[in-house]
């Protein structure tokens, strides 16, 4: 554990494993706040900006990307290990995300990219596309594919000066509502926004896009009438099935469905 004394400027450092580093990018597109933001915090390490070694304390750890291989296994442990706090940013960090997708038989997908060739460095390296959560204990998570930026100044506030806001169970279809547009089955079109998770303001169908559910599983979703409420909406059930998976590949409630 770090050793941070009271009352003094948390230190944060910035760490990446499977990704597309877009969560780490869209922080910085609140240009007008950024400064700010970071003048309550001592950022000792940004992976996105540095090729500088991590330094030996922190407080405060963020994580973005799944975690794919025996050594990004390691360097996590190494963070919980010395970090007070860890937030996970993203889906691929939240839930294996994109790469998740990849965990069925991860030796026959390497073979597809290396053919019969596949590098010793790889094949006793990586192993199947995992949560942050599933290696370590993850104390907040921001959500989505990216991550909305002012969700992130909001957990971070609230590790830093702490909150009485209890995280967003419901499902966003809720939220969506109050949009105006009507439901996307009203007119044949899929939406995952029937068993997402709320809290990311129902952006997408706000703009007229459905939900693609990257927020993730709500813990309030009955997957079972989504799903009949889709196929009585002219949704092939195997096209729902695959997209419920696409941000839920590693969810024990949609393993126990396959």
């Amino acid at each position: 554990m770090s050793e941070r004394s009271s009352g003094s400027i948390p230190r944060v450092v910035f760490a990446g494993f499977a990704s597309c580093f877009g969560c780490q990018i869209n922080i910085t597109n609140i240009e007008k706040h950024l400064l700010d933001v970071l003048g309550q915090i001592d950022m000792r390490y940004w992976q996105l900006t540095s090729s500088d070694p991590m330094p030996a304390q922190f407080d405060v750890a963020v994580i973005e990307g799944a975690i794919t291989t025996k050594d990004a296994e390691i360097s996590a442990k190494r963070l919980r290990e010395i970090a007070d706090t860890v937030i996970t940013i993203g889906a691929c960090a939240q839930s294996a995300g994109i790469p998740g997708m990849a965990s069925d038989d991860i030796d026959t997908r390497m073979k597809d990219v290396y053919s019969d060739h596949v590098p010793a460095l790889i094949s006793d390296s990586a192993y199947s596309p995992r949560a942050v959560g599933d290696v370590i204990e993850v104390d907040f998570a921001v959500p989505c594919c990216p991550v909305d930026p002012y969700e992130f100044v909001r957990v971070l506030q609230h590790v830093l000066y702490g909150s009485n806001i209890y995280p967003h169970t419901a499902t966003l279809c809720g939220n969506c509502k109050q949009n105006g547009r009507g439901c996307f089955y009203g007119r044949g079109v899929m939406c995952m926004g029937l068993v997402t998770r709320t809290g990311c303001g129902a952006r997408c169908t706000a703009l007229g896009r459905e939900c693609n559910g990257c927020a993730g599983l709500s813990p309030d979703a009955n997957i079972d009438m989504a799903r009949r409420i889709a196929v009585a909406s002219g949704i092939d059930e195997a096209d729902f099935n695959k997209a419920l998976e696409m941000f839920n590949y590693n969810n024990e409630a949609i393993m126990e469905l396959r």
